[in-house]
């Protein structure tokens, strides 16, 4: 009862994704089941600080990823202030639990000369796959897009007059982000022929060679293929066109903040990771061109 009351708050409230939904509620009736195997009597409301901590040490006892864990350790965090505003309970059992320390994995980018790569060698040919895919590489790399903000742009998001796009990021929150002639005239060059394809009434900006609005799992295949055929990086997907966008802009003299405001971040040092990345890349520079580095 609680969970589903939980996941109805946060829907309507927070305006949180299906996929985001879904990870608390299955993380939610894992953290029950384990209440239900630790005393048949225990629910919900029972939970203390101790509970939570010996469920946390059986999930890294079975191999659970730190990163899972701490996930799932939010989860509960999230669900028991909602419990203690509602009045179920009187005090937020995981206030007093220290999550696992997850080691930091700097951000994978495409270097500059791939991606160029990709367009000059790659991304060639007149037929509607191939526009297509092209304008929604550049799209992840000229605005910086995620990935849900990309399939779930409309056409009436973006203005050739002003050359901007309304992406509708995390909780539904709005930011506009400016783009410049080399992706307009992708977008211009793709709608001609979407105009071929999309079905009658489809809002949607990108589509499918059905037609209708092109799913997540279409982009992610399709830039993970193009990706493949460019670079090596260990991880190849839109997330890391994403990566690239930010480090570019920082590398090319932007400000954090203004990195900040086209990203979508609620936090400045939710962006500066990308610092970290930048000087990483100095670093090796350094080091290849010193004779004594």
């Amino acid at each position: 009862m609680f969970i589903g009351a939980f996941v109805t708050y946060l829907r309507v409230e927070r305006g949180c994704s299906p996929h985001t939904l879904k990870a608390y509620e299955t993380d939610l009736r894992l953290y029950a089941e384990y209440l239900a195997n630790v005393d048949d009597a225990l629910q919900l409301v029972d939970s203390d600080a101790d509970l939570v901590r010996c469920w946390v040490a059986e999930l890294m006892d079975k191999g659970c990823a730190v990163s899972s864990v701490c996930r799932k350790l939010s989860s509960l965090r999230a669900f028991f202030s909602y419990m203690k505003a509602a009045g179920h309970i009187a005090a937020n059992p995981v206030d007093g639990v220290r999550a696992p320390k997850k080691r930091k994995l700097l951000p994978s980018f495409v270097k500059e000369e791939d991606v160029e790569e990709l367009y000059d060698v790659t991304l060639l040919g007149d037929d509607f796959l191939t526009i297509r895919n092209k304008a929604i590489i550049s799209a992840f790399y000229e605005l910086g897009l995620r990935l849900s903000e990309l399939c779930g742009l409309n056409v009436s998001d973006v203005d050739f007059i002003e050359k901007q796009v309304k992406v509708r990021g995390k909780r539904n929150k709005e930011r506009i982000i400016p783009f410049g002639e080399n992706l307009k005239n992708a977008f211009v060059e793709y709608l001609k022929f979407r105009a071929d394809v999309a079905l009658i009434g489809e809002d949607a900006f990108f589509v499918s060679s059905r037609g209708r609005r092109i799913s997540v799992s279409q982009v992610y295949c399709m830039v993970r293929k193009q990706l493949a055929r460019v670079t090596s990086v260990k991880r190849k997907s839109p997330h890391t066109l994403r990566h690239t966008f930010a480090t570019v802009m920082l590398n090319n003299g932007a400000e954090l903040g203004v990195v900040k405001e086209l990203l979508g971040h609620e936090k400045l040092a939710t962006t500066e990771i990308y610092t970290h990345v930048t000087f990483e890349e100095l670093k090796k520079v350094y080091r290849k061109a010193h004779p004594r580095a």
